[in-house]
């Protein structure tokens, strides 16, 4: 059996509860990668493009919605629909090239959702032995293989929809590495719950199709490690946390310890190699407007234009460090391999 690939590292920023700027973080940590020199291919896996529609303009992105099911066609739905019609392998296509450096874009579509149903049948077909189970469940996985190769990238960040579905079943078993990105309130401690049940199913179900699957076939490697969580959208007061933040923060940390990473320790202590309070890269508090301001110009949040300076330097300096720590920790977890 073939297993795993010799390509870009690939890391997908996870929760599937809604609401916790999930894209907004994969575009800066991106975005700040790029600026330490990394190439970073983004992934907008989510058939709701909002990774799409933050980074090119909106004209744009209607014309290639509107051309993606032609042969022209340039979208994520457009590599995979042979998938989905059973014609054959996925599909090329070139990435966008972004103005941010060393940043390219493989474009959402909201056909995608087409494609996630199907994976459905495929996983039955996986557990049946049939050629075509594994073909459909790792296909998005091969096509990005080519993709990355391509564009010599050191990195794949996968941009995720809220939910815990086929298509982010598959995406977090073709992935190296997830950040778990949480706010620091009392719904995001609740989904640790969920996250960490999803996981289990997904990891040790894989793993029994991977004992049984046909020889000399592509598998998705099927083993995601934990590279850390980031807490968000907090707010400061006199340098400190805001109590009610503080409060809710050491909730989340409890709740990710013993419904995720005591749970992926279960199945291999390589997953999870740190505690919660250890795993943790970073810091990103409110930084009001700037947000939405980075998401109307289609930039990074401290490339927006006007704006407090301060502030931009902020972020900056917070997404550099989330950046450079995840190299550390990428290049500490292949050295232990």
């Amino acid at each position: 059996m073939i297993e795993g690939r010799d390509s870009a590292t690939r890391i997908a920023i996870f929760n599937h509860k809604g609401g916790v700027g999930k894209t907004t973080l994969t575009v800066n940590i991106a975005a700040a990668l790029g600026e330490l020199g990394y190439k970073v291919l983004l992934v907008d896996s989510d058939p709701q493009c909002n990774l799409t529609s933050y980074l090119i303009e909106d004209s744009l992105v209607t014309d290639l919605l509107n051309e993606s099911d032609s042969k022209d066609g340039q979208t994520i739905w457009s590599a995979v629909k042979p998938l989905v019609e059973a014609t054959g392998r996925p599909k090329r296509i070139e990435p966008i090239r972004l103005n941010q450096r060393n940043l390219s874009l493989l474009p959402g579509d909201i056909r995608l959702s087409e494609f996630e149903g199907e994976l459905n049948s495929r996983w039955a077909d996986c557990m049946q032995r049939a050629i075509k189970g594994f073909a459909g469940t790792s296909g998005l996985s091969e096509m990005i293989n080519d993709l990355a190769n391509d564009q010599r990238a050191h990195f794949v960040f996968y941009d995720c929809g809220p939910n815990i579905g086929p298509l982010n079943r598959a995406i977090i078993l073709d992935c190296d590495y997830f950040i778990v990105p949480a706010a620091c309130d009392v719904f995001s401690a609740r989904a640790m719950f969920t996250l960490g049940h999803s996981l289990r199913t997904w990891l040790t179900s894989w793993q029994m199709i991977m004992k049984f699957a046909p020889d000399d076939i592509y598998l998705l490697p099927g083993k995601p490690r934990m590279l850390g969580y980031i807490p968000q959208r907090f707010r400061l007061y006199g340098g400190q946390l805001a109590q009610a933040h503080a409060d809710y923060l050491s909730v989340v940390e409890e709740r990710l310890e013993t419904e995720v990473i005591e749970i992926l320790r279960s199945l291999d202590k390589k997953l999870a190699p740190v505690t919660a309070k250890k795993s943790r890269l970073g810091e990103i508090k409110d930084y009001g407007t700037l947000v939405p301001r980075s998401q109307l110009e289609g930039v990074a949040i401290w490339n927006v234009s006007g704006s407090s300076v301060t502030q931009k330097n902020q972020a900056y300096a917070a997404f550099r460090q989330i950046g450079r720590r995840i190299v550390e920790r990428v290049d500490a977890s292949w050295k232990d391999e």
